[in-house]
């Protein structure tokens, strides 16, 4: 099982602990998306900050996509 949590609001914002969250299992593709609570004090690693402007926005307008990137990033770091 994997996971991968992203904030969708700009700091300066109220909602800025409401975040995205995704789990998801490797093995049979099945996924699970929804808001969750981060606390404003927790740091968030940025999976996708390597990447151009576009190519992010690519990926978070498409979870299927974003889950797809997010997998194979980790299944190359093992």
């Amino acid at each position: 099982m994997r996971s991968y949590q992203y904030r969708y609001y700009p700091a300066e914002s109220d909602f800025y602990e409401r975040c995205i969250g995704f789990a998801w299992c490797s093995g049979c593709r099945i996924y699970s998306g929804s808001m969750v609570y981060v606390p404003r004090k927790r740091v968030l690693m940025d999976a996708l900050a390597g990447l151009a402007p576009q190519e992010r926005e690519r990926l978070k307008r498409s979870e299927v996509q974003l889950i797809e990137y997010l997998n194979g990033r980790a299944e190359s770091a093992e």
